[in-house]
């Protein structure tokens, strides 16, 4: 639990609720706003959302900005539609364009609000 009150996990599918609409951003990215989260938890959190969720789990893809296999071989497809009906395109080998299409992450006032506080994103190698 964070100081607030809050589990990890419930920080993450707060975080993936602001991820606007043709936007993508990455686990590892929401798992750092999320604080004190890895990406793996990042992608815990979203496998266990019920499938009539509401929570816009498909706008988060991996490092390279592809589409992590599941283990429900349909889950890709559907993802990979989704992000397209959103307006999203796909590079020739099937990955998001990050610069095109990432997420900035939220506003300022948002993260204070929130109790958040991250150091502008930065990915890893």
């Amino acid at each position: 639990m964070t100081e607030e009150g809050r589990s990890v996990y419930e920080l993450i599918l707060l975080v993936v609720r602001r991820i606007p609409r043709g936007r993508v951003a990455t686990y590892g990215q929401v798992a750092w706003i999320a604080g004190a989260a890895t990406p793996r938890m990042t992608g815990y959190a979203l496998a266990g959302l019920p499938s009539d969720t509401d929570i816009p789990w498909q706008r988060v893809v991996n490092s390279r900005g592809g589409i992590s296999p599941r283990g429900d071989p349909q889950a890709t497809g559907r993802q990979r539609r989704r992000l397209a009906e959103e307006g999203i395109q796909f590079l020739p080998d099937g990955r998001v364009d990050l610069a095109r299409f990432g997420w900035a992450g939220p506003d300022p006032e948002w993260l204070e609000a929130n109790g958040l506080t991250v150091l502008p994103w930065r990915a890893r190698d």
